[in-house]
């Protein structure tokens, strides 16, 4: 019998030895579905506890992670699933994660939006009428605050209103985000997943030829998709210190997301793609600490791009509450512009980092 010699590596790949097949793809799944497990018995051992607040939240993030994990492989290497199965479990993944993410939105995007307005106020206190919740995320970086004069005036006076007004809605909206995700985590629905889950952690339903196929391809064809997406991507114009176009219809009635948005927000989702595939390729459980540094800088910039995004769009919406005064009014239109500076950044900060991943894998 001829000797079996393995396939080149895909220099992508960064895999080295033989070539990964289903069967290492099934030791990833099992490795997130563990991990999904893990994480929910953690939930509900801290969920009443003394320290319920921080170990609930601690447990909901490994939850989401360990749910896009599973969720991106299904979606990458489905030809290497069984497909029934596949395509019942994604949509349930991804409403899991979904759903638990929402309320550690909220509070990071108020606590982005009242850092801003403490910024460009310049006042020494933050202007909300109560105190700012935790969050995961990072503040905005320093930005050139407006001109003295009667605009700083109006700024700091309806600054303090407008923190007020964004503390009431999104305080309201992490509220409602929270009693849904505990809602959803004492469903059926989710205890059916939970269960799916737990058979995931033992038996991974492999096609008959997975055994035997190589998964480089297939995660080739993710970067492909990515690659092709930030081509796309109008990187000159995110080149420029100020886009302009962006904020034409930031305060119009149309609450529509901003059109520019959503190709970069795409991207974000491709490179999560990506990133998840590699780990599956190298049989990685985790890519928190393994993640090529440039795809995180890349990554981190294009999340920094989804959160200003949202906040931006959060002020326009306080923007048009009924009846509420000019010094407020005015206070939201300049936090809003400076979100929407912050998405600029973001897109520049991502061109950079994507330019230096694209040369260093030339």
């Amino acid at each position: 019998m001829a000797q079996r010699h393995p396939d080149p590596t895909d220099p992508r790949s960064g895999h080295a030895g033989p070539a990964p097949t289903g069967d290492t793809l099934a030791g990833y799944l099992r490795a997130q579905a563990t991990e999904f497990l893990r994480a929910l018995r953690l939930h509900r051992e801290t969920g009443s506890g003394a320290n319920g607040p921080d170990g609930s939240a601690d447990a909901a993030r490994a939850l989401r992670r360990s749910a896009r994990r599973v969720s991106a492989s299904l979606h990458t290497f489905q030809s290497l699933l069984d497909a029934e199965w596949s395509d019942a479990m994604r949509p349930e993944l991804a409403w899991v994660s979904g759903t638990l993410a929402m309320e550690h939105a909220y509070t990071a995007r108020l606590e982005r939006l009242l850092t801003a307005l403490h910024r460009l106020s310049g006042s020494t206190a933050l202007p909300s009428q109560g105190p700012v919740p935790a969050a995961g995320r990072p503040a905005a970086g320093p930005r050139t605050p407006p001109a003295p004069g009667a605009e700083r005036g109006n700024l700091t006076v309806g600054a303090a209103k407008a923190g007020a007004l964004l503390d009431r809605q999104l305080t309201l909206a992490r509220t409602r985000a929270h009693s849904t995700a505990l809602q959803a985590l004492g469903s059926s629905r989710f205890h059916a997943v939970a269960d799916r889950v737990a058979v995931l952690a033992s038996e991974v339903p492999l096609t008959a030829t997975a055994t035997a196929t190589d998964l480089r391809p297939l995660a080739a064809a993710a970067e492909d998709r990515l690659r092709d997406a930030v081509t796309a991507l109008p990187l000159i114009t995110a080149g420029n210190p100020y886009n302009a176009a962006a904020l034409i219809h930031g305060l119009a009635p149309d609450t529509a997301p901003h059109p520019q948005d959503a190709p970069w927000h795409q991207v974000r989702l491709l490179l999560r793609l990506h990133r998840y595939a590699r780990e599956a390729v190298r049989g990685e459980g985790t890519g928190e600490t393994a993640a090529d540094p440039r795809l995180r800088a890349a990554g981190l910039a294009l999340n920094r791009h989804r959160d200003a995004s949202e906040a931006a769009a959060a002020a326009a919406q306080a923007a048009r509450t009924p009846r509420i005064a000019p010094a407020t009014a005015y206070a939201l239109g300049v936090l809003h512009a400076d979100q929407r500076h912050e998405v600029e950044a973001a897109r520049f900060a991502f061109q950079q980092a994507w330019q230096e991943e694209t040369v260093c894998a030339s």
